[in-house]
Formats: structure tokens, C-alpha cells, sequence
């Protein structure tokens, strides 16, 4: 009868051959390599905006770069 390289020997140890080991070894390299190339989520630093006073004279509005873009795409 023949016994297969993946059966177990009589005292219920299983066999380890080499390739099963280079298999593993490689395939747990691999992942490691691949979760050092895995971005990380860094806390990105909280900036405050700081408003702008209120005019004295009253209103509100400027003409910020948003508003200039706005009025650029309505022409035709």
C-alpha cells in the first residue's frame, strides 16, 4: 500500500514537507510585505477657521475666487 506525503504517520503527527513549508513561508511574507504598503489613516491636524469681522458698514458679501467662478461659468 502506498502512503501519500500528506498522510498522517502512526503516532498522529502530521508530515511537513518542503514545499509546504516554502509555501507558507512565502505566503507569510507576502502579507507582511503587503501590510507595510497598506496606507495608514493619520489624524489629519484640525485647523480652525477664523471668521472674518463683520463689516462696519454693514452686508456681508465679497468676492471671493468661489463667487468669481460662479460668475465665469453663467456667461455666455
Amino acid at each position: 500500500m502506498n502512503k501519500s506525503p500528506r498522510s498522517t504517520p502512526e503516532d498522529g503527527r502530521t508530515s511537513l514537507n518542503r514545499r509546504t513549508l516554502f509555501a507558507g513561508a512565502s505566503t507569510v511574507g507576502a502579507l507582511a510585505a503587503a501590510a507595510t504598503l497598506i496606507p495608514r489613516g493619520v489624524p489629519a491636524e484640525a485647523t480652525v477657521a477664523v471668521p472674518k469681522p463683520a463689516p462696519t458698514k454693514g452686508g456681508g458679501y465679497s468676492l471671493s475666487d468661489h463667487v468669481k467662478q460662479y460668475y465665469q461659468t453663467t456667461r455666455i
